[in-house]
Parts: C-alpha cells; structure tokens; sequence
C-alpha cells in the first residue's frame, strides 16, 4: 500500500473471518467428545487448537506468512469433516469466504494503489 496511514482491506476481511471461524471451530470440540467419541483430550486439542491458531492468526496478519497459515488452517477445518462429518459443508463455506477476503483484498488494495500513484503522478504534472 502506498499510504501506511490507510487500514488493509485484507487484513481487516480475512482477520474477521478467522474470528468468526474460530468460533465454529472452537464449537465443535464438544460435538468431536460426545457425538463423534473422539477422545477428550484430542478433541481438546484438535478444536481449541484450531480456535487458537484462528486467533493468533488474526492479530499477525501484517505479516505475509499468516496468510499462507490462514491457508493451512482452511485445510484443517475442511479436513475436520474426517471427524465431524458437517465440517466439510462449514470448513468449505469458511474456505470460500477466506479465498473471497484475500482474493477482494489484494484487489482493492492494488486498484487503491493506482489511484493513489494516478493522483500523485496528475498532482506532480505541471499544469498547462
């Protein structure tokens, strides 16, 4: 981005996905423990691990590798569907959306880009 003072449009879309995935997440530990009898501890660990990953994702977006990790994640939530049969439906539903934020994002920040580089190229130009 050409203006450090301007939000990303990115950061801010795909960090609130993985906000409201870490919730879907995080509510299927208890569904893996008592309708897919996963052992509690490994339930435990699966889905709030999951819910954490999402959560720490969020904050770190500013860096480039936590979207190859947001990724990651997208895989585990669909791969969860081996456990929790629904998740397939819901991990592909947050997949779409997180492809949708980071596809949007990278969008709106490069035609922001040009705009910004359009302005500053007319406002430069001697006047004639």
């Amino acid at each position: 981005m050409s203006n450090p003072e301007q939000r990303s449009p990115r950061r801010g879309m795909c960090a609130a996905i993985l906000c409201l995935e870490a919730i879907a997440l995080g509510l299927t530990t208890p569904v893996m423990i008592t309708i897919a009898d996963v052992d509690t501890g490994l339930a435990l660990a699966i889905g709030l691990g999951l819910t954490l990953a999402c959560l720490l994702l969020a904050g770190m977006l500013r860096k480039p590798w936590a979207y190859t990790a947001g990724w990651l994640v997208q895989v585990a939530a669909v791969g969860l569907g081996f456990v929790v049969p629904i998740m397939f439906v819901l991990g592909g539903i947050f997949a779409l959306l997180w492809g949708t934020a980071d596809f949007l994002g990278r969008k709106i920040e490069r035609e922001r880009a040009e705009a910004y580089a359009a302005f500053a190229a007319e406002q430069a130009a001697p006047e004639a």
